[in-house]
């Protein structure tokens, strides 16, 4: 049995012809979710909130990641099997990080110029497997899109960390960490796996064959209930500090 995959993601919607879907795609809606999400969970903890602050962050990262890192990512290897043309990868790419900059600067300035120049370093050199590739792992993912998100979303309504944002951005580090855990299995599956059989023979002596798409199931299923699920939990936050 094939595995399962015209469809590169659970969430991927492009036909590979450039069009809007292939765009879609591109931004992995759950995640992205997800990690703004956790920017609104770090501004949260630095009650009363400041909400014209987090409208801002959440522009940055949406722009940062949900678009910049997220279309660079497509260069290594086509992942997604768009066929947007590179040079439009390129472009939109490093002007979505770019434009995130200038979004963090006129928020904060001086404020948030280390953050800017960290935020813009990680998109590029993880997605683009610079230094070797040192930072495309699981630490380097986890600490990037989770640690720095609840971490940048505090600093930027209060210019300061504390204890709290330190904490949560240790949970945020070891749930996208998660993330990875389940989703390389899931892609490799997807995107690679053919012909995929699991034999199992249970207590009674019941013999089981698993395919593909049972191994896969669990894996996207959870992906897609712990992904959607801190949405309504940032919701919650950013009212709770009002």
């Amino acid at each position: 049995m094939a595995v399962l995959s015209e469809r590169p993601a659970f969430y991927s919607r492009g036909r590979g012809d450039g069009g809007w879907g292939d765009w879609l795609s591109l931004l992995h809606p759950p995640y992205t979710a997800w990690n703004l999400s956790f920017v609104a969970i770090g501004a949260s903890l630095a009650h009363p909130i400041r909400l014209d602050r987090l409208g801002w962050s959440l522009l940055g990262f949406f722009l940062g990641l949900g678009v910049g890192a997220h279309v660079l990512d497509e260069l290594h290897g086509r992942p997604l099997r768009t066929g947007i043309p590179r040079w439009a990868l390129v472009t939109v790419g490093f002007g979505s990080i770019a434009g995130a900059g200038v979004d963090g600067w006129l928020v904060g300035g001086l404020h948030l110029l280390p953050f800017i120049a960290v935020g813009a370093l990680l998109a590029i050199a993880y997605n683009l497997e610079w230094f070797g590739g040192v930072l495309h792992n699981t630490v380097g993912l986890a600490a990037s899109w989770g640690s720095f998100t609840v971490l940048t979303g505090y600093y930027a309504q209060r210019w300061s960390i504390s204890i709290s944002a330190v904490l949560v951005a240790v949970t945020a580090f070891g749930f996208i960490a998660a993330q990875r855990t389940l989703s390389t299995p899931a892609r490799w599956l997807r995107r690679s796996a053919h012909d995929v059989r699991l034999s199992a023979v249970t207590a009674d002596g019941t013999s089981i064959t698993l395919g593909a798409t049972d191994l896969l199931r669990p894996l996207e299923v959870a992906l897609k209930l712990i992904s959607w699920s801190f949405v309504p939990l940032a919701l919650g936050m950013v009212l709770a500090a009002r």
